[in-house]
């Protein structure tokens, strides 16, 4: 199994069998507002262009993972390629809606800890809350998808969430070899992180049984925390070597 980091939250799993490309913001630089305008410096997203690459690993994609409808997981860009290419788009069934609406075609949906046939194997969505406190209400539905397929790892996609009693559970009775986890440590202009603290980061690293692979860095406008902040923290708790950090356009293979 390859997991091809492309940017942010975008990654795509490929494996002999299947491409699943997970939350595509598939837009050019600058093409989405500025998430928060006063907390931190007002820039346009995403940061960053998408890498050279990223045309020819899109090109093999078969299915695609939907986690919520913020735009930096599924953008006027990512909707176009889904619809032009006509990919079978999996999400949980309270976005499925809206997603029908933009004209997705919408081959599965799931519900919160219902383990459902998927490919080869099966699929599991798992509850995430975005954001500490009162922010994650505002913050729409989140899914993470726990993924088991034929004589591949199992990898779970936590998702845009902090550190809940549903993480944990994922990691200590599911026990996936794989973990993703989104480390920008996100804040608006109000409110609590949207995402884990550095704390949270690293007991979620600590916690997973098999290798975590962090996602989510360094191309939103708020989402302060780095590469290098991470690699550091990791280095210093002695769980660098459990996680990769990968640079946009580069792949882990596992």
């Amino acid at each position: 199994m390859k997991l091809h980091h492309l940017r942010n939250a975008t990654l795509v799993i490929e494996t002999e069998q299947h491409v699943i490309l997970v939350d595509p913001m598939l837009g050019k630089r600058k093409t989405i507002p500025p998430f928060t305008i006063f907390r931190y410096s007002p820039h346009r997203n995403p940061l960053v262009s998408l890498p050279k690459n990223s045309r020819e690993i899109l090109s093999k994609v078969t299915h695609c993972l939907i986690t919520h409808l913020h735009p930096d997981h599924i953008d006027k860009a990512g909707e176009v390629f889904l619809r032009r290419k006509s990919i079978p788009v999996i999400c949980s069934v309270q976005i499925e809606k809206e997603l029908t609406k933009r004209g997705l075609n919408i081959a599965q949906t799931l519900k919160y800890w219902e383990p459902q046939p998927f490919l080869d194997g099966k699929i599991t969505g798992i509850p995430a809350i975005h954001g500490y406190g009162f922010i994650a209400k505002f913050m729409g539905n989140v899914m993470g998808f726990f993924i088991e397929l034929a004589n591949e790892k199992s990898i779970y996609i936590s998702s845009d969430t902090v550190f809940t009693e549903h993480v944990q559970k994922v990691l200590v009775e599911f026990k996936p070899d794989i973990s993703t986890v989104a480390c920008g440590t996100a804040r608006l202009d109000i409110g609590q992180p949207l995402l884990m603290r550095m704390n949270d980061i690293l007991k979620f690293t600590a916690l997973a049984p098999g290798k975590v692979f962090a996602n989510h860095l360094e191309a939103l406008n708020h989402c302060p925390t780095t590469r290098e902040q991470l690699k550091n923290a990791l280095l210093e708790n002695d769980l660098l070597s459990k996680t990769a950090v990968p640079a946009d356009g580069t792949f882990v293979e596992y």
